[in-house]
């Protein structure tokens, strides 16, 4: 059986006050992360984010590019599109 593979844009902003999925920014979705980007603190606490969000479990996120850019492009194992954009949906009405 195939497993699903979605590919996520991301605009990320460390050292918010609380992390949260804000909303869509372009193509791509907007998130807020309080860890600071050095070292890759930030990148990590995008992936426990989007892990928590979309209830997956942090083996089936990957993050493919942007490592030390505020632009990131993530992988995701096991969801679809639909899927992910009605989670990241509500957890953006859910954090406005």
């Amino acid at each position: 059986m195939d497993v699903p593979r979605v590919r996520l844009r991301l605009r990320v902003s460390p050292g918010a006050r609380r992390p949260a999925v804000v909303g869509r920014h372009g193509a791509a979705w907007k998130v807020r992360v309080s860890a600071p980007p050095e070292g890759g603190k930030a990148n990590d606490a995008v992936l426990a984010l989007l892990s928590e969000t979309l209830h997956l479990p942090s083996r089936d996120i990957e993050l493919v590019s942007g490592a030390s850019a505020r632009d990131k492009v993530v992988a995701l194992r096991g969801v679809t599109d639909a899927e992910v954009e009605a989670s990241l949906s509500g957890a953006a009405e859910r954090s406005a």
